[in-house]
């Protein structure tokens, strides 16, 4: 039976530690992150990982940095032959890629070399992208450089946010890895060197990407939104106050009016101006202090005073 360490840490990668225990592998050990605090009451919660490990009863390690941890020299003793990665969110350390017989793999959530970096899903719905999925890679020093052993694709629709496209690629990279790893470890399958001209990067989003910059279209803007569903969530700011953006619709009209200007305010509807004449109405937001809610519901209370012709984001009056 192959001895595996499995290292993963979001929702995305239970699917995955649940395939591979559902294939017959032997689980040695998970390693996910520690424990952290969430929500306003920064409630201690481990991670989902952590949580499908435990209902199988398996060894939970959850070093705060693996590089020279007690837990990686425990899964040096565990000598597993083979590691797999999916989502775990550290960087692995050389000494510890060279442990398994096998070496090690990663479920990466794009289409290498497409989107190395730790917010895959993220870019490729804000760049537009018409498809991303999933690549089973193999572990090198630098960061999702390996080689690729297989890849699948997944069509990306105007409905999906990273919310969405996280299960669907779940589930692929799941069905993906278990139909690969036999191959990789009979030796059948060889990784293929990424090309490296066609290498883009998907760093973690920062803070100033999330706010919405209204002199983009308002495709742009909507793929902005949707790809920082549900989190991080694109933002705006209205006279000093900031607005979550939860939910938009690209309106089919075109408009002389500034970007960032308010072109139509109804009980019911929010239109804002945006870059080349485009137009974006409000579907759902949450302002500072409130709960999220539906432009109608925001408009008839906490946005009663909002005017036509009033501007937001950094283009307010």
């Amino acid at each position: 039976m192959t001895k595996v360490v499995f290292m993963g840490t979001p929702a995305f990668s239970v699917p995955i530690l649940e395939g591979l225990l559902a294939e017959g592998y032997e689980i040695a050990a998970v390693v996910t992150q520690p424990d952290r605090p969430v929500g306003r009451k920064r409630v201690i919660t481990p991670t989902p990982v952590k949580e499908a490990a435990l209902k199988h009863q398996l060894l939970v390690l959850q070093p705060e940095k693996i590089s020279g941890s007690p837990e990686m020299e425990t899964i040096k003793e565990l000598a597993p032959d083979i590691l797999i990665t999916a989502a775990f969110g550290q960087f692995l350390p050389e000494k510890l890629l060279q442990v398994p017989k096998f070496g090690a793999i990663n479920v990466h959530a794009s289409l290498l070399p497409k989107y190395r970096g730790g917010a895959p899903v993220h870019y490729a719905i804000m760049e537009g992208e018409p498809e991303t999925g999933v690549t089973i890679m193999e572990m090198i020093k630098k960061m999702d450089a390996g080689g690729i052993f297989s890849q699948a694709k997944l069509p990306i629709t105007n409905q999906d946010d990273v919310g969405t496209m996280f299960e669907k690629l779940s589930l692929l990279g799941k069905e993906l890895l278990l139909k690969t790893l036999p191959k990789i470890l009979s030796g059948e399958l060889k990784p293929m060197p990424q090309a490296e001209e066609q290498v883009t990067f998907s760093p973690n989003i920062t803070q100033e990407q999330e706010a919405i910059d209204w002199t983009k279209t308002a495709q742009e803007i909507d793929n902005q939104v949707r790809g920082m569903r549900p989190w991080p969530i694109a933002f705006t700011t209205y006279q000093g106050s900031r607005w979550k953006i939860w939910s938009v619709a690209v309106v089919d009209e075109t408009t002389d009016a500034a970007p960032g200007t308010i072109m139509q305010r109804t009980k019911k509807a929010l239109w804002i101006a945006c870059g080349q004449q485009t137009v974006l109405a409000l579907e759902e937001l949450q302002p500072a202090g409130k709960g999220r809610q539906s432009i109608a519901a925001f408009l008839n209370g906490t946005g009663q005073h909002i005017q036509l012709g009033d501007k937001v984001g950094t283009h307010e009056a």
